[in-house]
């Protein structure tokens, strides 16, 4: 469950991301690619290689996704709910990537951010990452 503080650290991290997210969500998707090559199987029709149009335009998803659940801290699952239903019964995404693409997210954000990516800011973000993970896995049960 997050907290106040977390919020706070959250709506803060999120002020210093805006203007690059797309930039990041694209990295973090090739960097899940090269890490968790197993990953690549849920995008076959996809152009994998760096610089792809495919996956920029993921990326960009992905990271307006976060953005969207960040602003609805109070009701992740409600901001959610289209995703949930869509990597559950369409696309049939095993959970557990869900956890590595938000591993590589916080990597980026690490690399990008330097030392404005507190420990606190990183406890918060993973609090948070889990949080999406777990909505967006809660129509597999």
């Amino acid at each position: 469950m997050l907290t106040a503080d977390d919020k706070k650290l959250l709506a803060q991290l999120w002020e210093k991301v805006a203007g690059h997210q797309d930039e990041f969500g694209n990295e973090a998707l090739q960097r899940m690619f090269v890490t968790y090559p197993q990953t690549k199987t849920y995008f076959p029709h996809f152009d994998l290689h760096p610089g792809s149009e495919q996956v920029r335009s993921h990326g960009k998803k992905v990271a307006a996704a976060l953005g969207n659940a960040v602003k609805s801290l109070d009701n992740i699952s409600q901001a959610l709910s289209e995703l949930s239903n869509l990597h559950a019964y369409n696309l049939r995404v095993d959970p557990a990537n869900f956890k590595l693409l938000s591993q590589c997210f916080q990597v980026v954000l690490a690399v990008h951010l330097g030392k404005d990516y507190t420990p606190e800011m990183h406890a918060a973000f993973d609090k948070f990452l889990s949080a999406v993970a777990a909505v967006l896995a809660e129509k597999y049960r």
